[in-house]
């Protein structure tokens, strides 16, 4: 299950120097436990790809089908044929965690093909998930390889963190457990100012009317939640390329938002 012509372009894409910049689209943030929004800037209510971003949801949806058990269960091996375009680490036996760390495409396809249409359909409409299309692309019956990557699902920032406040509050239709799996796996990061911030990157490129990918405009998500005492706060960063970058839209957008957040957070505070 490849990505062909897709999966080409943006492999170029997840390595190098994070230097490039792209225009933030949208920056918004809220607290997790009142719902109360302490800044939305930019067009925070369009929807896009969610991209990789949709592992998190993908991730409650595994653990609560019972796919996924534990952070290092199931190890799935890479077999040839499976999206390989990540590189190294996507050529080796996957575990959950390994696979939240590295984006692997195709343990996400893996799970998509466990639950199935329907069911991604059923999770993503009680979850509130965006438009909760699952068809994927008209006429390619491709939705459990790439629905979610430039296809037919799509969220709005807000809508992002509308879910993670369900996440992260318990208010998720699924088992408890399934959410303290999802949560124990997302990637962390600390910022100077004592900021535990979790998320997951997205990047895709916006299709065409052809039918073909415009790489010059390639999208960047960070969505997440970030700690700090008793105070949780969630987020979404959508930036967008108005030139064709070498290092992904997602990873430059988690840089630019953890080296903004302290002085962000500061003057929303004031």
């Amino acid at each position: 299950m490849k990505l062909s012509a897709f999966a080409a372009a943006l492999a170029l894409s997840l390595f190098g120097f994070r230097t490039a910049q792209a225009k933030t689209l949208c920056t918004v943030i809220a607290d997790a436990v009142t719902g109360d929004v302490l800044t939305e800037e930019g067009d925070c209510r369009t929807r896009v790809t969610p991209a990789s971003t949709f592992k998190i949801a993908l991730s409650v949806m595994g653990y609560d089908s019972g796919f996924l058990i534990d952070p290092n269960t199931p190890s799935l091996p890479f077999r040839r044929g499976y999206a390989d375009w990540g590189g190294e680490n996507w050529r080796q036996q996957t575990t959950p965690q390994r696979w939240m760390k590295y984006s692997v495409v195709w343990f996400s396809q893996q799970i998509a093909a466990n639950l199935g249409v329907t069911q991604l359909q059923n999770y993503a409409q009680a979850f509130g998930y965006g438009n909760a299309d699952f068809t994927g692309d008209p006429g390619k019956n491709n939705a459990l390889e790439r629905a979610w990557i430039s296809s037919s699902l799509k969220i709005a920032p807000v809508e992002q963190v509308a879910f993670l406040r369900n996440l992260l509050t318990g208010k998720l239709p699924v088992r408890p457990e399934a959410i303290k799996m999802t949560l124990s796996i997302v990637e962390r990061s600390q910022t100077p100012g004592g900021w535990v911030v979790s998320g997951k990157t997205g990047s895709a490129y916006p299709r065409l009317a052809d039918g073909s990918f415009d790489r010059a405009k390639g999208w960047g998500w960070f969505v997440g939640w970030a700690q700090r005492g008793k105070r949780t706060l969630v987020f979404a960063r959508l930036a967008q390329d108005e030139q064709r970058e070498r290092v992904s839209g997602g990873l430059r957008a988690k840089d630019a938002l953890l080296d903004q957040w302290d002085e962000l957070l500061e003057k929303l505070s004031d």
